[in-house]
């Protein structure tokens, strides 16, 4: 694959715009980094703003003043992160839709991989790129299987461990300890920091559900494109840097509240006819449990 020039916007076989949604809270100057590695790969961006109360926002609209594709939509409430995705995809006119988040930075030349990935497949329906840490590591969501409620057990319990002996039964979700593929693979599911999908699938499958607030809604839209008979491949060749978690320090508690609680939903959604009650509400137990546990360090944490 070739790598875009500066002034190269990726397309879908020369034809089809690509529009790029982020959504922004608070995230400081990471934002201007982030449209500043997008700007030159695709043909629009929206920045759909939840009621951001520091100057990211403003920043970005004094820097980039004069960049015609960029759009900038300000929510009057922090809706949460589904619903201004919603209002992004809405406003954007690309036959493909990438979803970035602001604390991400996209390498020259990743919209094209994806691009490339997602157009060598009528049944590509969702395509996500490498996730990468600041020193260069991978993170773990940018590919991973479906955290079933058996799968979040045996991780929980650490009994993923075992998967080298019983692979079917211990499986862990996250896939990023296995060797990096050298093309584009078929996976359960990719990160929403980092997702591309097709307009007509979309209008397929749905958007996405903004009855989460913050986390778990890219699951939620990966278990629908999967249903609907659409494919999702990982890209390693569209590299991603990821600030993970820079956004939601100053609020940890707040964040880690809405996770669990999407949790939740997510495992009742989709997974409460294929599990005995009983079962489904010591899943249930154990997420607070968790919560209480992940919220007790971090208040420890932030103490001292």
């Amino acid at each position: 694959m070739t790598t875009a020039s500066k002034d190269q916007v990726a397309s879908v076989d020369g034809t089809g715009r690509v529009s790029l949604v982020v959504v922004n809270h608070n995230s400081g100057s990471l934002l201007q980094a982030c449209i500043q590695s997008a700007r030159h790969q695709v043909d629009e961006l929206l920045i759909v703003d939840n009621a951001s109360s520091d100057l990211s926002l403003a920043e970005c609209e004094a820097r980039f003043a004069k960049e015609r594709k960029i759009r900038f939509i300000k929510n009057a409430a922090n809706l949460g992160f589904a619903a201004a995705c919603n209002i992004g995809l809405a406003h954007s006119k690309g036959k493909l839709v990438l979803f970035l988040n602001p604390d991400s930075q996209l390498d020259e030349g990743a919209v094209e991989h994806l691009c490339k990935a997602i157009a060598g497949d009528p049944a590509v329906g969702m395509v996500g790129g490498l996730l990468v840490n600041p020193d260069g590591s991978e993170q773990g969501g940018g590919r991973r299987a479906i955290p079933t409620p058996w799968r979040s057990f045996v991780r929980a319990f650490g009994l993923y461990r075992l998967q080298y002996r019983w692979p079917r039964i211990f499986y862990d979700f996250y896939l990023h300890k296995l060797p990096l593929p050298e093309e584009a693979v078929e996976v359960e599911s990719i990160s929403g920091a980092c997702m591309m999908v097709k307009r007509e699938a979309v209008s397929d499958v749905g958007e996405w559900d903004d009855n989460y607030f913050l986390h778990c809604e890219d699951l939620d839209w990966c278990m629908r494109f999967r249903a609907g008979g659409w494919k999702i491949l990982f890209v390693p060749s569209a590299r991603v840097v990821h600030m993970l978690g820079a956004c939601s320090r100053a609020r940890p508690i707040f964040v880690e509240w809405h996770k669990h609680k999407g949790m939740l939903r997510f495992y009742r959604k989709f997974f409460r006819h294929q599990y005995p009650y009983g079962l489904m509400g010591l899943v249930a137990v154990g997420v607070w449990v968790r919560f209480a546990m992940v919220a007790s360090f971090k208040m420890v944490h932030r103490k001292q």
